[in-house]
């Protein structure tokens, strides 16, 4: 599982012009799911999402996580982020996980960091989305469960 982090002020979603899903401070996470992902990579990308210490603390230094800070989580599916892009100029999803499987791991992590956190929003997986957000910094992570 992959997800792509960035710290954000904001950050909706819409899907054909309505807000599905909206946070102030907090992370807006873009997640891939692989094929060979399951039940360990959704707990670990759970912990990693709430855990990582992105937020400032007290002296400035990055010392504080997403359950520190109460700061909201907004989850948003991407298989895009899976592209192999080492060669050509189109890139190759199949180290993205088939639709079904991709849909039931991302509804996993979701329920996973929903009955961990409570402010926790998200797009809908397999729609067209718009995604907003002010990125705070900018700072913006690669987490891989992998």
């Amino acid at each position: 599982m992959i997800a792509l982090i960035q710290r954000v002020r904001s950050a909706r979603v819409e899907v054909e012009g309505e807000t599905i899903g909206a946070i102030d401070a907090g992370l807006l996470a873009l997640v891939a799911v692989q094929p060979a992902d399951g039940e360990p990579q959704a707990q670990r990308m759970c912990e990693r999402l709430l855990g990582y210490r992105v937020f400032a603390d007290a002296a400035g230094k990055m010392n504080r996580s997403l359950t520190d800070t109460g700061g909201g989580l907004l989850l948003v599916s991407q298989f895009t982020l899976a592209a192999d892009t080492h060669s050509g100029m189109r890139p190759s999803f199949a180290r993205a996980a088939e639709p079904g499987a991709g849909r039931r791991w991302f509804e996993r992590l979701l329920e996973l960091a929903r009955a961990a956190h409570p402010r926790v929003e998200t797009g809908r997986f397999g729609a067209h989305m718009v995604v907003s957000l002010v990125n705070d910094g900018p700072v913006t992570f690669w987490l891989d469960t992998g």
